[in-house]
């Protein structure tokens, strides 16, 4: 078994905003490396095999600031990307409202990081302990293959917990 914290990134200006960032690839604000420094220090005495991060900048800079003051490497995966939302990235919800959505479907995200998911399960299990930096919407993909419905969105830099055993995640308190 592998038990996997997952974290948001921290913050963007985009998500201030409140706009749909999927793939686009934002940097962190300000306040968002604030908040990946006070998460990096909330898990300095963690015992963490390993640090995965989506390959983009928000999720990989905060993965970066937490792996420094763990003294771990990160490891990169785009398969732990956020929902690809085509035509409404960069658009708050009055905006999405006028504008079709053409993009990734629900299914082939969570599908996507599911099996990203799996894949760094078998690398550490064993009980194994791994960080994983990724977004809201693809923890939402997790929680809903471990408890049958999604959470409320993880806000910046929140975690949430579960293992992967055999392929199967569950919930973990």
């Amino acid at each position: 078994m592998t038990t996997l914290l997952l974290v948001r990134h921290g913050e963007t200006d985009w998500n201030a905003d409140g706009r749909l960032q999927g793939q686009t690839d934002r940097p962190l604000s300000d306040f968002g490396r604030r908040q990946a420094r006070q998460l990096a220090d909330e898990l300095a005495d963690e015992r963490l095999e390993a640090i995965y991060s989506s390959d983009l900048a928000r999720a990989r800079e905060t993965a970066e600031i937490a792996g420094e003051r763990l003294g771990l490497p990160v490891v990169l995966d785009p398969d732990l990307r956020e929902k690809d939302w085509g035509t409404w990235e960069g658009l708050t919800a009055v905006e999405r409202d006028r504008v079709e959505f053409v993009g990734e479907s629900t299914e082939e995200h969570q599908e996507r990081i599911l099996r990203a998911l799996r894949r760094i399960s078998e690398r550490h299990s064993g009980d194994g302990r791994v960080l994983v930096v990724t977004h809201g919407g693809s923890m939402r993909r997790v929680q809903t293959a471990a408890l049958g419905m999604a959470l409320p969105v993880v806000e910046n830099c929140g975690r949430w917990l579960c293992a992967c055993e055999n392929g199967v995640f569950r919930a973990v308190s």
